[in-house]
């Protein structure tokens, strides 16, 4: 009987993915074919309107998981490459100008982005650390002035992982934090939502830490930028100013995040006696390990001074722990592959959607001229929102923001009922940090998915929970910074 009933229920989920996946093939074909003027985008062209299809064809899979998110991540990339690039097949570009065709060389490039080297980097310095007994002592020491109630480790985690995004790259905080969930999770039951709530506490902790400094996440780079360009506003805002505004909203967020999760996501054991077995090994090894972990952290917080960026910085203790055996060949099997496909996958979308000149043309088409200053606000602050959902924050805050910096300065004094243009450029790195609704939204969300500890609509419900929060409470502290000129 229960084979019986095993049985049936397997057929019913395959049945379910199967029509999922037709329904997704079919909308494909329909956008594919639909006439260039139907979209109401000027300027569309084909090979723009074949990646809107890709694009709804990607985002109707990694919503609904009717096959794997990496599957449905490798599957459009070859897409791409057949039907949109330079090198696609001679029949469905025989037409088509070729200075609308994609570089093929730079989507396999995705496969290599400089962060897929930073998750590498993180991932190495995770099985360093698990070989060495690193963990259990960074997860000792860390853990300890948290105590041993269950919600209490869950908001050290919370904590631990903001203040450290704050100015160490997102990614490398959430790779280095997942160290330490491995003796901790020995000390949980399999059962409850206990383990659900402390790996999600990484992707949410990271995204919303890094909001708090200049340096926490690109976005935020992006925007001062453009703040601060001297031919521009030149509005001179610096490390401390951002920090006296966003730091404590991100410390809000953070408390908010933490009884969230614990709400959603309660422990079945109130109490966990953090006896993290296992034992730092004392020999050479964990010597260099834990140089290597210091020294790597320590060239994240220090980019801004040393030049080299947090990408560059992941090489560090992937080579020294390839040079000194550290890491051995068979380590690297324990890397989830899998979430570096699902991750390229996401890059080569956001190259396509840039490159191609589609998404420019998209925001071009809105007419922002004629709208009020609040609506430019919260529409602008959708669109990222939506954007960075599915594609990287960074491409969509170096997208919109210099096209919006153009707009806010053609619309001159109306923009000062909201505080002007920096309160939308602001609002656009609010609204990139809090998009974190799926695993190819952050990459911090990434790495929590590849634990196979969360499942996606798990995800779902608290990213977008937090996101709808953070974006409402970060817009209002922005118009009222804003009306009473204090930005």
């Amino acid at each position: 009987m229960a084979v019986e009933k095993r049985y049936t229920l397997d057929g019913s989920f395959r049945i379910k993915k199967a029509i999922l996946f037709a329904i997704a093939v079919i909308v494909t074909v329909i956008i594919w074919n639909m006439p260039l003027d139907a979209f109401g985008i000027d300027g569309l062209t084909v090979i723009q309107r074949r990646i809107i299809a890709i694009f709804a064809f990607a985002t109707i899979m990694w919503v609904t998981e009717a096959i794997s998110s990496w599957a449905t991540s490798v599957s459009l990339i070859g897409i791409l490459l057949l039907t949109t690039s330079d090198n696609a097949f001679r029949f469905l570009i025989s037409d088509i100008d070729k200075s609308e065709l994609l570089d093929h060389k730079a989507l396999m490039a995705t496969f290599a982005d400089p962060i897929i080297i930073l998750f590498l980097g993180g991932f190495i310095l995770a099985i360093a650390a698990t070989k060495s007994g690193l963990d259990v002592l960074l997860a000792r020491t860390l853990l300890k002035p948290f105590g041993t109630k269950s919600e209490n480790v869950l908001l050290g985690f919370v904590l631990i992982t903001g203040i450290f995004s704050m100015f160490v790259s997102n990614t490398a905080t959430a790779a280095m934090m997942l160290t330490f969930l491995t003796p901790v999770f020995k000390a949980l039951p399999p059962e409850g939502k206990g383990r659900v709530a402390l790996t999600l506490a990484i992707p949410v902790a990271a995204n919303i830490g890094g909001m708090g400094t200049i340096i926490g996440t690109p976005p935020n780079a992006i925007a001062i930028k453009y703040l601060n360009d001297p031919n521009g506003l030149n509005m001179g805002l610096g490390f401390g100013d951002w920090m006296m505004v966003m730091t404590p909203f991100a410390l809000i967020l953070l408390v908010i995040g933490w009884y969230l999760l614990k709400t959603f996501f309660p422990f079945k054991k109130k109490i966990i006696h953090l006896e993290i077995e296992g034992e730092v090994k004392h020999n050479w090894r964990t010597i260099v390990v834990a140089v290597t972990f210091i020294l790597t952290v320590l060239l994240w917080v220090l980019d801004r001074w040393t030049g080299v960026g947090a990408n560059t910085v992941a090489m560090v203790p992937i080579a020294i722990f390839a040079f000194t055996g550290v890491v051995k060949a068979r380590d690297l099997q324990e890397i989830n592959w899998s979430v570096i496909w699902m991750v390229a996958g996401g890059f080569a979308l956001g190259l396509a959607l840039n490159e191609s000149g589609l998404a420019e043309n998209v925001i071009k088409s809105i007419p922002f001229g004629s709208w009020s200053a609040v609506a430019i606000l919260i529409t602008s602050g959708l669109i990222c929102y939506i954007l960075s959902n599915f594609i990287s924050n960074t491409a969509t805050a170096a997208l919109l923001v210099p096209i919006l910096a153009v707009v806010c300065k053609g619309m001159g004094p109306s923009l000062d009922s909201i505080g002007g243009t920096p309160t939308v450029l602001i609002g656009i790195a609010i609204a990139a940090s809090m998009a974190m609704s799926l695993p190819i939204s952050t990459p911090p969300n990434a790495i929590a998915h590849s634990t196979g500890l969360v499942k996606q609509n798990e995800m779902v419900k608290i990213g977008l929970t937090i996101g709808v929060i953070g974006m409402s409470l970060g817009y209002l502290m922005l118009y009222i910074l804003g009306i009473n000129h204090i930005l």
